[in-house]
């Protein structure tokens, strides 16, 4: 990771949160991620938040909480502990320096000791950038897709004949 990131946990204050929201609007005007919306409090609630910083400014976050798996047994045990990581953010003039592979790190050491996975979704438009950055740089383990596609209008004409 180049230059002077500290990554650390922080509590949620009155303060993180207007950064992390602030961080979540410029995420939501990207257009990168489908359906992404911005964070309010209540999406902040209840989390774990790691934060990036240089020379004392806030430049990425990662925040997730511990729950217990479900309907997850073709990867692990009912009831088996995890960590959602629920958003991974970098601003962009910080991308591609390693600051999200560290908070990743982090937050995974941090939590190690209540959790047994990390785990995540994407919504990215961007998938093949995701799945290198998780897959090949984070090691994780692929385990499904959702896919879709639109019907085209020729084909429900068809249909309806």
């Amino acid at each position: 990771m180049e230059g002077n990131v500290i990554i650390e946990e922080s509590s949620l204050t009155a303060e993180t949160e207007e950064i992390l929201i602030r961080f979540s609007r410029d995420w939501e005007a990207e257009k990168s991620c489908r359906g992404y919306r911005a964070n309010t409090h209540e999406d902040l609630r209840d989390n774990r938040v790691f934060l990036a910083k240089e020379n004392g400014e806030t430049v990425g976050y990662l925040f997730g909480h511990t729950e217990r798996s479900k309907n997850a047994s073709s990867v692990m045990p009912d009831q088996t502990p995890f960590f959602e990581v629920e958003e991974l953010y970098v601003i962009p003039s910080h991308r591609s320096r390693g600051i999200g592979a560290a908070l990743f790190r982090y937050a995974e050491e941090k939590v190690s000791a209540e959790a047994e996975y990390i785990m995540l979704s994407t919504a990215t438009k961007n998938w093949k950038a995701i799945l290198h950055f998780y897959l090949d740089e984070l090691d994780m383990t692929f385990w499904n897709a959702r896919l879709y596609r639109k019907i085209s209008p020729r084909l429900q004409d068809a249909r309806e004949d």
